[in-house]
């Protein structure tokens, strides 16, 4: 006798219409936030409102973007990755060990890098599914880890890409005219991260696990090898985010990173991803990475001082929090 596998569960954003509706509204209070915030510091400051600016928060926003789409994938899920930006940090001196130290092309080095960083998520995702480590504990561990790696193996001191001028042009250089090569990479990125969420089983399964893991097994999935696959998927974005600030600041910088993966997950929260698992969209983490950015520009022209910056940055990651809980109590 032969058992069929049921498919999985459908992910919330299918649900119907009603759950459709509801998921673009959420994005479009998002992006009407974005609006406000940006109209509001072109205001009151007269530098904020021009187009070298506008550039400058989309350069800005790579880093923070980059993280920020790998761990959407993995907060859908029900997970959480603490360790993105000490991996980040990780990933560029790796990437300076490899083109630097040992004189590899960068053609070479930069998919060696992104690698690595898919090699921590695989770790990651080991110790979640596999051995049953909590998320928050497992990538802990890695954060301190990664945080650890990079000073031994940087020797506690920046490794610079002088000799690499086209390293660093894969952040700073203009295919297009005034736009930085980052913006247009973070823009292909979120395409495909975008396609592979909605319109592969990737992206089916992403939903499906955070949506209902139990249901998802009892169908057939086999719910440990695919999360290991996406903790394994979403470091490959944690080691593009290396290449990406190492490019941009022309070395990598070993105590570089800590921070980022607070204001990354803010990011995804921000777009409407829920904390709890199952719900979640490419383009709303980009809108709440946005948000994040603007922020941080607007208030760096306005000179607040940089412990205030990060008493209002707390305070938007409070209300993002508070806000998904009330959405899951209204589901």
């Amino acid at each position: 006798m032969t058992t069929v596998k049921a498919p999985p569960a459908e992910p919330q954003r299918t649900g119907g219409v009603a759950g459709a509706i509801k998921s673009r509204l959420q994005q479009l209070l998002a992006f009407a936030s974005l609006i406000v915030i940006y109209a509001f510091f072109s205001i009151v400051s007269p530098f904020f409102f021009s187009y070298g600016n506008f550039i400058a928060i989309l350069f800005s926003t790579v880093v923070i973007g980059t993280l920020a789409i790998g761990t959407t994938f993995v907060i859908i899920t029900g997970g959480i990755d603490l360790s993105i930006g000490t991996g980040m940090a990780l990933c560029a001196v790796m990437s300076g060990v490899f083109i630097v130290n040992s004189g590899l092309p960068p053609a070479v080095g930069v998919p060696l890098a992104i690698l690595f960083g898919g090699l921590m998520g695989l770790v990651n995702g080991i110790n979640v599914a596999l051995l049953k480590i909590p998320p928050f504990i497992a990538t802990l561990a890695m954060m301190l880890v990664a945080e650890g790696l990079a000073l031994v193996l940087s020797n506690s001191t920046p490794i610079y890409f002088s000799d690499s001028p086209g390293y660093i042009d894969i952040s700073a250089g203009n295919l297009i005219p005034n736009v930085p090569n980052a913006v247009l990479i973070l823009a292909a990125i979120a395409i495909i991260a975008g396609v592979l969420l909605t319109k592969t089983v990737l992206g089916r399964y992403t939903y499906s696990i955070g949506s209902n893991e139990e249901a998802t097994a009892l169908s057939g999935i086999d719910v440990r090898r695919w999360k290991v696959g996406i903790y394994a998927f979403a470091g490959l974005f944690t080691g593009l985010a290396g290449v990406m600030i190492s490019a941009r600041l022309g070395s990598a910088q070993p105590a570089t990173g800590m921070g980022y993966e607070l204001q990354a997950i803010a990011a995804v929260v921000i777009g409407g991803t829920s904390l709890s698992g199952g719900k979640g969209s490419i383009i709303g983490t980009l809108i709440g990475a946005l948000i994040i950015s603007v922020l941080n520009n607007g208030l760096q022209i306005m000179s607040i001082p940089q412990e205030w910056q990060n008493v209002i940055l707390g305070c938007v990651i409070l209300v993002a929090v508070y806000t998904d809980r009330i959405r899951k109590r209204e589901a």
